[in-house]
């Protein structure tokens, strides 16, 4: 286990600390954002630092190819589930809960594709995508925007559900494409 690894462990151990703080939250208890603001944005920056250390220090390992994402994944759906059911974040920022239905099923249905992938062909190499990247910058900026309590945050969030759509249908033609072209047609 190499130290990008253990900041990826890292990202996973905060989310529970994330999720009680806006649960927590009330207006008379705003502390618990900003809290929040600074939890979440831990978790970013050790997203980017893991990654950035990995290729730095040539510590890729399989273990962090899977665990890197695996992180993300959890950080992103915990954070938008919970942004969009707390009842006490004001009604003109609170996430719509389909943009967290989306994000989740995302999730769930790359991680079924990767499991299929697996199992058909017997490997799997998790690269990102550009547009993989782009829908986890702005699902952060979701996040982060709302804390903020921007009054733009509903642009943010369309962004958002546009790229992860987006990247959804990339990800499917990229997984077909892989299983065409081990020979699998069915």
């Amino acid at each position: 286990m190499n130290i990008a690894n253990w900041i990826s462990i890292f990202r996973i151990i905060l989310i529970p600390f994330f999720v009680c703080t806006i649960v927590y939250y009330s207006p008379e208890k705003d502390y618990l954002r900003y809290l929040s603001l600074i939890i979440f944005s831990l978790a970013v920056i050790s997203d980017g630092l893991d990654g950035y250390i990995a290729r730095v220090r040539k510590l890729q390992t399989r273990l962090g190819s899977f665990l890197d994402p695996i992180a993300d994944k959890l950080l992103l759906s915990a954070s938008f589930l919970t942004m969009a059911v707390t009842p006490e974040i004001p009604s003109a920022i609170r996430l719509p809960l389909w943009i967290a239905v989306l994000v989740i099923s995302r999730d769930i249905f790359l991680a079924l594709g990767s499991l299929l992938i697996h199992m058909l062909t017997g490997n799997l190499l998790i690269a990102p995508s550009y547009l993989g990247k782009l829908t986890t910058v702005f699902q952060m900026f979701t996040i982060i925007a709302i804390l903020l309590q921007m009054p733009f945050s509903f642009l943010i969030w369309d962004i958002a559900a546009f790229f992860t759509i987006a990247s959804g249908f990339d990800y499917l033609y990229k997984g077909s494409k892989l299983l065409s072209n081990a020979g699998i047609n069915h």
